[in-house]
């Protein structure tokens, strides 16, 4: 990498000092007309603009078909498929305007190249040709915008009748934790300044209502339940981004961030599903591979993927941001359960 930047700023600074010799023939009036663009010059430069649009779209096709694994994973929230349509409409209009548009900038170039024979009409200006232009954008993203308002508003919407889990995500260069609202569903308050010995979340030991919260390294929550994060942050700002149930959201110093969904899909079933199971295979397969060259080397091999949700950051927010990760596993409401059970709260571990 360090030889290909200085090849390139070398080539760079070739570029520069003959762009300034240029420069400095003009300055001294010596008039050379060789760069001087001709009929033939303008005839290739109109077909090679052709040529260009249309490797653009085959390429564009080959990346859709290609690259298809990497799109969106299936969903799994309830939330997710409005997310996923809202998504699809957007790439879709943006797609419907750039072939229209790329085309239409190509095949002019092409088509109103310069000739001798030629001359330009200039006009001052179209008014009906401004509104249309200005009108169609105005009402597509006023429609885009109110749809999307639309999803988010029914994202949010969170009633007590759904009985929806109270989860905090506590995040730190580098790492995650979960804060469990306990049996009476109601967070404790917290404070950084209150981090002190095994109090890594900052819990007010004065607060009731912290006596029952349970802090975790790991995030378990129940399918079909609706839940609600409040986001904390120690230090910098950082990102809870869970890309599976669709859902990211800003954890900003001295301040709390919601987000909320349903899961719909537990561990087990994601990992049963057509397309995780396609994905598994691909990266062991891969996984192989390098397992070779590791083991020629008399390295340790890579143990097989499985896969798994996490909750990650979205934010570069230092040196291991990269590794800044946290498991979700999904399960029944029995499952679920048992474990919340295990767990110890906040006033055993600080009895201590």
């Amino acid at each position: 990498m360090t030889i290909f930047l200085v090849l390139l700023v070398v080539a760079l600074l070739g570029v520069t000092f003959w762009q300034l010799s240029k420069i400095f023939q003009l300055s001294q009036g010596k008039n050379d007309n060789s760069q001087i663009a001709n009929d033939n010059d303008n005839k290739n430069q109109g077909k090679i603009m052709l040529l260009f649009v249309i490797a653009m779209y085959a390429m564009i096709i080959y990346c859709f078909v290609a690259y298809r694994s990497y799109f969106l994973p299936e969903t799994a929230s309830e939330h997710g498929k409005d997310y996923d349509n809202l998504m699809l409409i957007s790439v879709v209009l943006i797609m419907f305007v750039q072939v229209i548009t790329q085309f239409l900038l190509h095949f002019f170039a092409f088509k109103y190249r310069g000739s001798k024979e030629n001359k330009a009409t200039y006009f001052a200006d179209n008014n009906l040709l401004e509104a249309v232009w200005t009108g169609i954008p105005i009402v597509t993203l006023a429609g885009l915008i109110i749809y999307g308002l639309y999803t988010w508003t029914d994202i949010m919407d969170v009633n007590d009748e759904d009985d929806p889990l109270v989860v905090e995500l506590y995040a730190y260069q580098f790492a995650w934790r979960a804060r469990y609202a306990g049996a009476d569903n109601e967070l404790g308050k917290a404070n950084v300044r209150f981090i002190e010995g095994v109090n890594t979340l900052g819990v007010d030991a004065s607060d009731t209502y912290a006596m029952d919260d349970i802090v975790t390294t790991e995030l378990h929550l129940p399918v079909n339940r609706k839940v609600v994060f409040k986001m904390r942050s120690q230090d910098v700002l950082h990102s809870a981004y869970m890309p599976f149930f669709r859902a990211q959201m800003n954890v900003v110093p001295g301040m709390i961030t919601e987000f909320a969904y349903t899961p719909i899909k537990t561990t087990q079933e994601m990992r049963s599903s057509d397309f995780m199971i396609e994905k598994v295979e691909t990266i062991n397969g891969i996984r192989r591979n390098k397992n070779k060259d590791l083991l020629a080397k008399g390295e340790e091999a890579l143990e097989p993927y499985e896969f798994d949700y996490y909750l990650l950051c979205n934010k570069i927010c230092g040196a291991s941001h990269y590794n800044m990760q946290m498991k979700i596993v999904v399960e029944s409401e029995e499952d679920y359960n048992k474990w919340i059970a295990k767990q110890k709260t906040f006033k055993q571990v600080v009895a201590k």
